[in-house]
């Protein structure tokens, strides 16, 4: 995700091709450098969207994971909202290791099967999610997983990727060394997800999508890539779902 948007679409550029590796691995290489990004397209979009999504849900007094939580970049402002606990989830021991040494009494799990086998049902009350749930193969057991382990009035906040950026050849690659290194993603429909939570109970309390726009351009400049720019804005880059079990306002 250095320099995200330019490599999103690197079939369409000449550089080096990436070598892709699964999410424990690949991460585990990022995790020496993920926290030190500054300018990061994708990082940045998404302290936007799941901020905004953050702020109109009701989690003080709340147990909450977070599914693919990384070096816990959200865990400060989830903190502020005074929750009852927060536990978080990661294939990537290296990156849990960063988020134990900014939160030394942190309480991590790291995901060994997607069926979260050994978490009880109706574990939690909230799942946040973020730029995570495309690197998981099988979204429908992933999907029922979840809703097992929530209470049965709960909250899923989820934002990743846009699919269609996916689907269009985009990867989130890193460098590593004299490398670059791509993560495995698989593309899920953003309706496919919901239609598999709404299976389960859950309803839309908001979806958004963000595009390309004059607002990032910067980012492409800053990058030496303004064609990218002009050929995808108005493109779908990043979306967030907020979705509810039981009433929703």
């Amino acid at each position: 995700m250095i320099a995200a948007i330019k490599n999103y679409f690197k079939s369409h550029l000449s550089q080096q091709p990436s070598i892709e590796k699964g999410s424990a691995e690949a991460y585990d290489l990022w995790s020496a450098n993920y926290d030190n990004q500054p300018g990061n397209l994708m990082i940045d979009l998404d302290e936007r969207l799941f901020g905004s999504m953050l702020d109109k849900a009701a989690i003080s007094k709340k147990k909450l994971a977070d599914i693919g939580c990384g070096s816990g970049r959200h865990w400060t402002k989830i903190f502020n909202q005074n929750p009852k606990s927060l536990t978080g989830f990661d294939v990537s021991e290296g990156m849990l290791n960063k988020l134990r040494e900014k939160f030394p009494q942190a309480k991590v799990q790291r995901i060994t099967d997607d069926l979260f086998s050994d978490v009880p049902d109706a574990a939690f009350d909230v799942i946040v999610s973020t730029l995570t749930v495309a690197h998981i193969e099988d979204i429908e057991a992933a999907m029922q997983a979840w809703s097992r382990i929530l209470k049965p009035d709960a909250e899923i906040m989820i934002t990743d990727f846009h699919p269609r950026i996916l689907a269009h050849g985009g990867q989130r690659t890193f460098k590593h060394g004299q490398k670059s290194i791509a993560i495995k993603n698989y593309v899920h429909p953003v309706y496919s997800i919901i239609e598999l939570l709404q299976n389960h109970g859950f309803q839309i309390a908001s979806r958004r999508e963000l595009l390309i726009d004059e607002s990032m351009k910067h980012y492409y400049l800053k990058q030496n890539a303004l064609a990218v720019y002009q050929k995808y804005k108005g493109f779908p880059v990043i979306y967030g779902i907020h979705l509810k079990r039981g009433h929703v306002a």
